[in-house]
């Protein structure tokens, strides 16, 4: 099960929680916003814990919980209470733009959470709120904080570099792995519905390291396992690591093995994909767990070996990134 054409076995899964976010980041969300699904067109506690369970039973071992925000989904400490119990699951992670964090973050890692990534694309104030069109720069900065105090360890920051807004900022995210237990990823800029992707704006990944390599002398590079999507460096002497997440200009499709869950139950075997299949249709429709088994195993196994490339995915009619989850 969960295994496609070319040999890839799919043990992660992306589930988007929720549409909705309380920033408008550029590279995400169209300017004038998206249309959100009727509530009642979104997966349900019940049966985002009846997929998980499923797919952890074939196979399944990683599940990240996305949005949107995750955390604006109503009682989602609830929902990770339910995944945590889940056996055979190893990792329960989250994506988070972190301004809701603090105050949900004990009854989180209690229930389960043992991976958290915090958005965080600018370290200057006034850039977030450009980037973001809104405001909450200092609240990410006590999410970093009180996640640390946590435990997380490491704690990884995500951050999409763009040319002309953050790329000038690389080597002050380097810095913040230095002391603490903070891995800093850097996101080559995807194209999705609406985000203005063009690229002249992409910074690529050996772009970034030449840049970084100016300020910090030469990276070490570090193994990475089958399955990364992260290209791994450190500086000599630095506590932790820095990765970056190359899908336009080195793309990781060969060990690809990861499956998406949008919040309104559609299966996408491939970010940069369009193909969907409903989940929660079939599942609405009465459908038992085996016969899920096949549906799921069928989409998988029209997997491609690779996405088309930056300049057709620009041209393709996918979703906006909050549509997809992040």
């Amino acid at each position: 099960m969960l295994t496609d054409t070319f040999g890839r076995r799919h043990t992660y899964l992306r589930i988007s929680l929720t549409e909705r976010c309380n920033l408008r980041c550029r590279y995400c969300m169209p300017e004038e916003g998206v249309p959100l699904s009727p509530r009642d067109h979104l997966l349900t506690f019940e049966e985002i814990e009846r997929l998980a369970r499923l797919f952890v039973r074939h196979g399944v071992d990683k599940i990240r919980l996305t949005g949107g925000e995750p955390l604006v989904r109503q009682d989602v400490e609830v929902l990770v209470e339910r995944l945590g119990r889940l056996d055979g699951l190893r990792t329960l992670a989250m994506t988070t733009n972190g301004l809701l964090l603090p105050k949900k973050l004990p009854r989180l890692k209690a229930a389960g959470i043992n991976l958290l990534n915090i958005s965080l694309d600018t370290l200057r104030p006034e850039r977030f709120t450009d980037v973001t069109r809104r405001q909450g720069f200092d609240l990410v900065l006590r999410a970093i904080d009180d996640a640390l105090e946590a435990g997380y360890d490491p704690l990884k920051v995500n951050c999409v570099v763009m040319r002309g807004f953050n790329d000038d900022e690389l080597g002050d995210f380097v810095a913040m792995t230095e002391a603490q237990p903070i891995e800093v990823r850097f996101i080559e800029y995807m194209p999705f519905g609406g985000n203005g992707w063009a690229d002249n704006v992409l910074v690529p990944f050996h772009e970034m390291i030449a840049r970084i390599e100016e300020r910090v002398g030469p990276l070490e590079r570090i193994h990475d396992g089958p399955n990364e999507t992260s290209k791994t460096f450190r500086v000599p002497g630095f506590r932790e690591r820095v990765g970056f997440i190359t899908s336009m200009s080195a793309h990781f499709c060969a060990g690809c093995n990861r499956l998406r869950l949008t919040a309104d139950g559609a299966l996408k075997v491939c970010l940069f994909g369009t193909a969907e299949v409903s989940l929660r249709d079939a599942l609405r429709a009465g459908a038992t767990d085996d016969e899920m088994a096949e549906i799921i195993q069928a989409a998988i196994l029209r997997k491609k070996a690779a996405h088309a490339g930056m300049h057709e995915l620009a041209a393709s009619d996918n979703r906006p990134m909050i549509l997809i989850g992040g």
